[in-house]
């Protein structure tokens, strides 16, 4: 028997896609837009050179880029965005090394309900700053994160920094680890995944997804460990965290969970080293109709996947 789950009458995020180099353009590899049928065939045929658009710019730049606003932007597809009722959007570079393997888009629209934050922080000067975020209703909460920086260490930006490993964090608005608790507690944020984005030139780059109960950015999240010493042998991944508030823990220490390079979503990560966005049920755990999930390549090499799904 499937698993039932109620479904959010909101996200946080609306589409994601990933764009993929195809000689010297990036071009749509895939994409999840829901229901918004009129800006996914305006996407199809669009590509962007290096430095165009927000694809080409998170290439260019060599680091996350957040892009609050899109009239009178570099965006290229403004017209069909904001038609579709989008107003933001954060684009992730992938890179191994210094090979550019993808760059994830993720659009977001913007209301007076809709809360939650996707951040990214920079490192300087020996403590996190926030280089960009967006917020959505989550106002105070934008105004404190300016206000906050994380030494090596520290919060859930500096504790990714240190481990150079993504993180989940639980109960943000109670939770003595979070140093934004209080806040986050009047905002109705309730969970945090953070991942390093280690792009070329030296530079440091956390990005943290900040998850609330109204409007989630998702309702399961994975992290997988796929580093060869960690592991046990080559081309395979442990899931080592997870979270669903429905469906408990999502893994047994005794018998932990396993993905094979190219078997399964994960193994296709796994396999080829690009973000997967499926925007079909199959292939995905019961209750569940899209995912999305972001390699990390540390000093040219795959160590962790991270998985969200609705």
């Amino acid at each position: 028997m499937d698993l039932v789950v109620d479904r959010p009458t909101r996200t946080f995020i609306e589409v994601t896609e990933v764009w993929v180099p195809d000689g010297d353009r990036l071009v749509l590899g895939a994409g999840n837009y829901g229901g918004l049928e009129s800006f996914a065939q305006a996407s199809e045929p669009v590509s962007f050179g290096k430095g165009e658009g927000l694809p080409g710019k998170a290439w260019a730049e060599a680091r996350p880029v957040v892009l609050k606003g899109f009239e009178g932007s570099y965006f290229q597809r403004t017209e069909a965005a904001l038609a579709a009722g989008l107003t933001s959007a954060v684009a992730i570079p992938v890179f191994a090394g210094d090979t550019l393997k993808a760059v994830l888009v993720t659009l977001c629209a913007d209301d007076e309900v809709r809360t939650g934050a996707i951040e990214v922080w920079r490192a300087k000067d020996e403590a996190l700053m926030l280089d960009d975020g967006y917020y959505g209703a989550a106002k105070h909460f934008e105004w404190v994160s300016k206000h906050t920086h994380f030494p090596r260490g520290q919060g859930l930006p500096g504790a990714v920094w240190s481990s150079e490993t993504p993180i989940l964090m639980r109960d943000l608005g109670s939770g003595y680890k979070f140093i934004r608790s209080e806040s986050a507690g009047k905002a109705g944020l309730t969970t945090g995944l953070g991942l390093p984005v280690p792009v070329p030139g030296g530079a440091t780059f956390v990005l943290t997804l900040l998850s609330a109960r109204g409007t989630p950015i998702a309702r399961r999240f994975e992290i997988w460990d796929a580093r060869a010493a960690r592991v046990g042998r080559a081309n395979e991944a442990v899931l080592i965290d997870g979270i669903c508030a429905r469906e408990g823990k999502l893994w047994n220490e005794d018998a932990p969970r396993r993905a094979t390079a190219w078997q399964g979503r994960i193994g296709q990560v796994l396999g080829n080293g690009v973000p997967l966005v499926a925007g079909s049920s199959a292939g995905l755990p019961a209750g569940y109709d899209s995912m999305v999930a972001l390699p990390i390549h540390q000093r040219g090499e795959l160590s962790h996947i991270v998985a969200w799904y609705n």
